[in-house]
């Protein structure tokens, strides 16, 4: 049985696809202001920068707005990059842990 590794997003090349998908559909950073009916537009410069992700909410809302699915809006890292991941051990553990009772689940 292969392992399965914990997903991890990549916020900056996320947010180089946010802007790519904003940029091809002819929207400026303003219109998703608006969009979202934020006051300023530091949230979606910060998506954009990978400085931090869109709620699953705004996500939800991003992908209506582009038409495509959130999965299409997420980038996910290469496994090189997971290994520097900054986990915690403990999250590690963690996902150790999952990995086991996964494996009896699959047993039973």
């Amino acid at each position: 049985m292969a392992i399965i590794r914990f997903p991890v997003i990549d916020p900056a090349a996320t947010g180089a696809n946010i802007t790519r998908l904003r940029r091809e559909r002819g929207l400026t950073v303003r219109d998703l202001q608006r969009f979202f009916g934020f006051e300023e537009p530091q949230a979606i410069y910060k998506w954009q920068r990978g400085q931090s992700l869109p709620s699953i909410d705004n996500l939800y809302a991003l992908s209506e707005l582009f038409q495509i699915s959130m999965n299409e809006i997420l980038v996910p890292t290469s496994s090189e990059q997971q290994a520097a991941a900054c986990c915690s051990n403990h999250m590690i553990l963690f996902y150790d842990q999952a990995q086991g009772v996964w494996q009896n689940f699959k047993a039973a």
